[in-house]
């Protein structure tokens, strides 16, 4: 019962404690979605995680998991409503922050934004797994010293900073995207969190030692068809991931063998959009760009867009006197 009291404690917005609790979830949640949204802007990782660690948006969404277990739906309630809420104003934020800049922050200009646009299935894993260790740090006080790790690694304020970003600058494809990542992290956390508090038997500590009612089983029954959901889209976006990286290595091998002779090299091929963008370098005269098409379609590639970026470089030796 002691447990089940502290984590009460730490994760409900409830009793006389209730303003001091909110005060704070609601200051530290602004401040971390400002700090993530100027990271996301400056490009800088260092700023990112310093938002990860100062937010406090898993507090509700583990106890979204205290209270399925224990079954207390005016708690379930309270935090899924805050959950809601302070993902709307995450998103607020990232684009008020977003109007500040001159210039649309997107995946071509951030690689912040670049880097949570295209979850796929092996982040609901690795979210599972983190979702697991943090729900592990809860009931276990002496792990508790994890908790800024399971923070950093299973992203929430950043994901919603990116879709406000990207919102602003038109960018929805790309806010959808960011969106998904953050689902995928709740679910995440919902489903691997209930299943460790029962390991634990949270429900049998705190007097709940008789069978599920059918309001808690629907309640579970919810939290594994919201992850089956967005598995879904995860795994449709990993397909898609792997093909674009077959392909971009193809046009590679091919570009490489097109720039050798000329004493050129291919400095990198990526994918921007629909085409595949291929920079490459080196001495004047350039290689024919039309030889590289033709060697593109010998090679089955003739339906893949290419934009090429020639850099010539040149050398001038200057003898001293």
């Amino acid at each position: 019962m002691s447990d089940i009291a502290r984590m009460r404690e730490q994760l409900f917005f409830d009793g006389p404690d209730l303003g001091r609790k909110l005060s704070r979830f609601w200051a530290l949640l602004t401040l971390a979605a400002v700090i993530a949204s100027a990271g996301i802007v400056t490009d800088s990782t260092a700023t990112v995680i310093g938002a990860m660690i100062v937010a406090p948006l898993m507090t509700p969404i583990l106890g979204m998991v205290l209270s399925i277990t224990t079954s207390d739906g005016a708690n379930l309630a309270r935090c899924l409503g805050l959950v809601v809420a302070g993902a709307a104003a995450v998103v607020a934020v990232g684009y008020v922050v977003g109007l500040t800049v001159s210039y649309d922050i997107v995946s071509a200009t951030s690689s912040q934004v670049a880097g949570r646009i295209s979850p796929r299935f092996i982040d609901l894993v690795a979210a599972l797994a983190t979702g697991a260790v943090g729900a592990f740090a809860l009931v276990r006080s002496d792990v508790s010293d994890t908790l800024p790790g399971v923070a950093i690694a299973i992203s929430l304020v950043p994901p919603l900073a990116v879709v406000g970003i990207t919102l602003e600058a038109g960018a929805t494809s790309e806010a959808a995207g960011a969106l998904l990542l953050f689902l995928t992290n709740v679910a995440a956390i919902l489903l691997s969190g209930i299943v460790v508090m029962a390991l634990y038997r949270a429900r049998s500590a705190a007097g709940r030692a008789d069978s599920r009612s059918m309001r808690d089983r629907a309640s579970v029954l919810l939290v594994v068809v919201f992850v089956l959901v967005i598995a879904v889209p995860l795994a449709g976006s990993s397909g898609r991931i792997a093909q674009v990286t077959h392909t971009a290595n193809r046009v590679a091998t091919v570009a490489d063998a097109w720039a050798r002779p000329a004493g050129w090299s291919v400095d990198r091929v990526e994918p921007h959009l629909s085409e595949m963008v291929v920079v490459a370098a080196g001495p004047l005269p350039a290689p024919d760009s039309a030889q590289l098409r033709r060697d593109l379609d010998a090679a089955g590639l003739d339906n893949v867009d290419v934009r090429l970026v020639l850099r010539p470089e040149e050398t001038v030796q200057l003898s001293g006197g």
